[in-house]
């Protein structure tokens, strides 16, 4: 990336945005009837499907069932379409099961669990297309997946990355954005309260620019999570012509 210049002197980046400007969001629910819940939603050029089933009983083990709430199980891939090299394993390797346990981590934090005890919740989001901000394509689909299960949850969960170039916050990074090494961070989000599902950092960061870049990450949820609410609004709208009231 030698080079290229990430962010110019007129503050805009290499895609034509705004260092807080997230890129353009398109989301649906209901795209596959054979689940539970389901969503797509492509956020620039990134590409997800999520898919839920439950709450229903443990499969396998009965011993794995949990006395006071529910299991939630969480899977990753990614299509070996999904970017320019050619994956010989798209789920089951390292970083696939990486992502499935922070997937797990960030929707335990949301989904009221509680409720459904001994029983299980399974998640499964696949990547069709990644250019930058792989994690937060990845819960933004699910948790519209959950909402559309009429799974409970605390709030929405809404992700999205931040990086750190020129003493400027990033929000929302673009794969050439990543590819260019510096410090990044993904940040999920419950908006309503602020609490933090997941926090991760891919580099290191200075202490007096953490700041700037978490709270960059935030607002960037935020924004997430307006659009993210205007989507299952309309849903509704839908679902509720569909059936006639």
């Amino acid at each position: 990336m030698a080079g290229l210049e990430l962010l110019s002197d007129q503050g805009y980046r290499v895609d034509g945005r705004r260092a807080g400007e997230l890129r353009k969001i398109q989301a649906r629910m209901g795209v596959f009837a054979q689940a539970d819940g389901s969503a797509y939603i492509e956020q620039g050029n990134t590409k997800a499907l999520a898919v839920v089933y439950g709450p229903h009983e443990i499969r396998g083990s009965r011993a794995r069932a949990l006395p006071d709430r529910a299991l939630v199980n969480c899977q990753y891939s990614s299509a070996t379409f999904s970017t320019g090299e050619r994956k010989r394993r798209p789920h089951g390797d390292r970083k696939s099961c990486e992502m499935g346990l922070q997937l797990r981590q960030t929707f335990e934090a949301a989904i009221l669990t509680q409720l459904h005890p001994r029983s299980q919740i399974d998640i499964y989001v696949q990547v069709l297309q990644a250019d930058g901000g792989t994690y937060a394509a990845c819960v933004n689909a699910a948790t519209l997946a959950v909402l559309d299960a009429g799974i409970p949850m605390r709030d929405f969960v809404c992700a999205c990355s931040a990086g750190f170039v020129d003493n400027t916050a990033l929000a929302d990074l673009s794969h050439v954005e990543e590819a260019a090494g510096g410090p990044q961070l993904a940040l999920a989000l419950l908006p309503a309260s602020g609490q933090i599902a997941l926090l991760e950092m891919d580099a290191r960061l200075h202490e007096d620019h953490l700041e700037q870049v978490l709270e960059a990450a935030a607002r960037a949820a935020r924004d997430v999570h307006t659009l993210l609410d205007r989507v299952v609004r309309q849903h509704v709208r839908e679902a509720s012509i569909l059936l006639g009231d």
